[in-house]
C-alpha cells in the first residue's frame, strides 16, 4: 500500500510539473521587452507546432475588422484565439493592400505598383523592397515580392506587406541611422530555429531601429514591417490585451488558434 501511495503521489507531482511547464510555456509565448530603452512586446511561436493562420472575413464575406469579432468566430467553432496582431497593410474597405492567401487559396493577388508618392513621401507599402510573409505546411519564411512571385513557392497562407526590415541578416538600406520618423511599429520576423517572431512597439520607433530589433536583439534574419502608427494592435487575453484600430478596424489578421 506504501507503494501504490508513492507511485500516485510520484505520479501527481509529474503532472503538476508538466502542467507548470506547459502554463509557463503559454505564459511567456508574448512577453515585455525593452531593446535600446524602446519598449516591446514581443510573441514568440514554432510554425510546426503553433496553429497560426490568416483571417480576414467572416462568413457573411465582411471583413472581422475587430479583433473581438474573430474570437467570437473561432469560439463558435469550439476553438480558443489566443493571439492576434495586425497582417499587414490594407485599404479603406479593409482588403489587403497586397497579395493574400488564406488556406491555400489567393484572395488577392501581389501588388506590383510603383511608389505613389504625396508631397514627396512614398507609403511604405511602397517603400523597396517590400516582401511577402508565408506560412507553408510546418515552416514560414519571408521574401522580397519579385522573389516570393518568381520562386511561387506553395503556400498555406501569405500576406504581403512593405517594406522589408531585414533580408538574409542586412538590413534594409533604405532605414536612416537617427530618423526622427518615429512612431510604434509592428512586423514580423522568421528567426531562429524557424521561430516566428512578432514585434509591437509601445513606443516611437524609426525603421532602422526597429530592424535592428529583429536583426540584433531577436536574432532573425528575415523581418517584415507590418504597420504603424494606428493600426498597430494585439490581442492576447493573458495580458488583459484587445487593442483597437483607430482606423475603423483592421483588415487581414494574423491569429493563433488553440
Amino acid at each position: 500500500m506504501t507503494y501504490l501511495k508513492h507511485g500516485i503521489l510520484a505520479v501527481a507531482i509529474m503532472l503538476a510539473a508538466t502542467m507548470t511547464s506547459l502554463h509557463q510555456e503559454h505564459a511567456e509565448q508574448c512577453e515585455q521587452q525593452s531593446f535600446e530603452e524602446a519598449k516591446y512586446v514581443v510573441c514568440t511561436l514554432e510554425p510546426g507546432k503553433a496553429d497560426l493562420r490568416l483571417f480576414w472575413k467572416n462568413a457573411d464575406g465582411a471583413p472581422y475588422r475587430a479583433f473581438s469579432s474573430l474570437a467570437e468566430a473561432v469560439r463558435a467553432e469550439g476553438r480558443t484565439l489566443t493571439l492576434a496582431v495586425n497582417a499587414g497593410m490594407y485599404r479603406a474597405d479593409f482588403s489587403p493592400m497586397g497579395l493574400y492567401v488564406e488556406n491555400g487559396r489567393e484572395l488577392k493577388p501581389a501588388n506590383t505598383t510603383e511608389a505613389e508618392s504625396s508631397a514627396g513621401q512614398v507609403p511604405n507599402f511602397y517603400k523597396k523592397p517590400n516582401g511577402v510573409f508565408f506560412l507553408g505546411e510546418a515552416s514560414a519564411g519571408i521574401l522580397p515580392t519579385d522573389e516570393f512571385l518568381k520562386h511561387r513557392p506553395k503556400v498555406r497562407f501569405a500576406t504581403q506587406s512593405g517594406p522589408i526590415l531585414v533580408i538574409a541578416n542586412k538590413l534594409n538600406p533604405i532605414f536612416i541611422v537617427g530618423s526622427t520618423d518615429r512612431t510604434r511599429r509592428s512586423g514580423v520576423g522568421v528567426c531562429e530555429r524557424g521561430a516566428v517572431r512578432f514585434a509591437m512597439s509601445e513606443d516611437g520607433v524609426n525603421f532602422h531601429d526597429f530592424a535592428r530589433l529583429f536583426r540584433d536583439h531577436l536574432k532573425c534574419p528575415d523581418a517584415l514591417f507590418l504597420d504603424g502608427g494606428r493600426g498597430v494592435g494585439l490581442y492576447n487575453p493573458e495580458m488583459g490585451r484587445n487593442d483597437r484600430s483607430w482606423h475603423g478596424g483592421y483588415g487581414p489578421i494574423f491569429g493563433l488558434v488553440e
